[in-house]
Parts: C-alpha cells; structure tokens; sequence
C-alpha cells in the first residue's frame, strides 16, 4: 500500500507539529498481512502517548486496541514494539498466547471476522530532551556548548547575557515556563541564584540542579523552604563527584549525571539526590 502524496503530506504536517510542540508519538507501519485483512502492507498511522490514532490506517478497530497498547509501551520504554496480530486458533497452533514474547515479536489477537494476519512494526519518536540552564558565566556556557553535542534543545537564561554559544533559546529573564519539563541547572554563581532557583523550582522540571557548594545552598534552601518552596528537588551540588575544577570539567560531570538519569528513567530519584 502506498501512501497518496495528500496523505503523506498529511502525515509529514502532523509529525512536524508535533515535534515542534516537543510531544511524544509513535508511527505504526504494516509490515505484512496474510489472507484478508482491511489494512495492507505500508500503511502508516500516527499515534499519540495516550494510545489515540490521530491519522492514518492500521485496520479496524479489533486491531487497532492492539496496536495503540504496543504504542503507548514503545513510548513508554522508548524502544521500537514488532507486534504479530494473529487469529486464536493461529496462535493455539503455534503454541503463543496473546501478550507473549518470543525474538523480539509480541504476539496479539486480531479478533475480526476476516481471521487474517497482520505484523507491526511500531516506532516511538521522543521529543528531543530539553536543559534550561540559568546563567551567564563559564560554567553555564561550557555546560550549553557541550550539550549541543548530545541532541539536547538547549535554552540560556540570564539578564544582559552576551557572547552565549549557539543554542535553540536565548532568555533575558531568569522567568521560567511553569509548564516546563526536562532538565534545568542553576549556574548563576552568585548572580541570582535565589532568584534562579525560585525560578526552577516553579517549573514541572524532572532535574533541577544547583552548581555551588553545600553550604552555600543550605543557605538559599532554608529561605526557599520558608516560602513554601520544596529544596529537596534540587541537586546540590550539581554533577558527578569527579573532582572537576575548571569550568569544562564541571559541565561534564553535570552533563554526565544528567545522561545517567535520563537514561535511567529515574530522574526524580537523581534529582532528589
């Protein structure tokens, strides 16, 4: 099955709306078919993060149940799903029962009239992960430059900031979006940082970070605390403990500890140190 050039254009605007708005979707696309089924090998469909098809077709709606739950856990996991949709008596036969796994293939049942056979190849597309970082100094900078080099969007916030690397945004303010998610680094040293991490910590961010020492943040936590604000979010200091020193150094072990929780998938427990 081939796509129509509307249809495809229709998809393509979908796609690049959506990772404009920084949002999570997966592509399903029919691999193979067997006997008679309503899709065909090719067909594409979009699929949100809470399991909605927003275009495209897949078949009908006893396959389509099945499809959306391999998207939402691809999204999940962040790891391409190949699901077999089979006829029960097809998967009796081959000693499989629906939701088992077997190489890599996750099998379902395709419960329409039609009995046939369909094979999925579902493809998550995760946004690319956002580091605000607050401030105008070396820390700050070297941190953003070496960011670009790991597919981070990449935002500096500081009032009157000049000679900042290339990134995706430049603030004058240290005024947050409180919607925000992803990753957000305090590096204002002393320029700020009560306002900066007020800031962070009115944001949804999953890591906050603090680049000072710990006395110097206990400090700034107790007056945060009496306004209600929680400084258990903030890790402080921020980064790895590889005995950085220069401004490079340090932004790698920030880099490093960022990666390591992202890849995780537990950046809370990261964040809260």
């Amino acid at each position: 099955m081939t796509l129509t050039s509307r249809e495809k254009a229709r998809l393509d605007g979908h796609i690049a709306r959506l990772q404009a708005e920084g949002r999570a979707f997966a592509l399903a696309t029919v691999v193979r078919t067997v006997d008679a089924t309503s899709a065909k090998p090719g067909g594409k469909a979009l699929i949100l993060d809470d399991g909605t098809i927003l275009d495209g077709w897949i078949g009908g709606g006893c396959a389509r149940g099945a499809v959306s739950r391999a998207a939402m856990a691809a999204l999940a996991e962040g790891q391409p799903k190949f699901i077999s949709l089979r006829p029960e008596e097809l998967l009796s036969a081959e000693g499989v029962a629906a939701g088992d796994e077997r190489d890599g293939v996750r099998f379902a049942r395709n419960g329409c009239p039609s009995k046939g056979s369909m094979d999925v190849f579902v493809e998550p597309v995760l946004p690319q992960p956002r580091l605000t970082v607050l401030g105008g100094g070396p820390v700050a900078l070297a941190l953003a430059d070496l960011a670009g080099r790991f597919d981070y969007h990449r935002t500096l916030a500081a009032p009157g900031l000049t000679g900042a690397p290339e990134v995706e945004a430049v603030q004058d303010s240290y005024l947050l979006d409180s919607a925000g998610r992803g990753f957000v680094v305090v590096a204002t040293q002393g320029k700020g940082d009560e306002a900066a991490l007020r800031a962070a910590l009115g944001t949804a961010a999953e890591y906050i970070a603090f680049v000072g020492s710990h006395r110097k943040f206990a400090t700034l936590a107790a007056k945060l605390a009496a306004d209600g604000l929680d400084p258990s979010r903030v890790k402080a200091p921020a980064g790895l403990d590889i005995h950085a020193i220069t401004p490079e150094e340090i932004a790698l072990s920030i880099l490093a500890e960022i990666t390591s929780a992202r890849r995780a998938g537990k950046r809370g427990e990261t964040a809260n140190g």
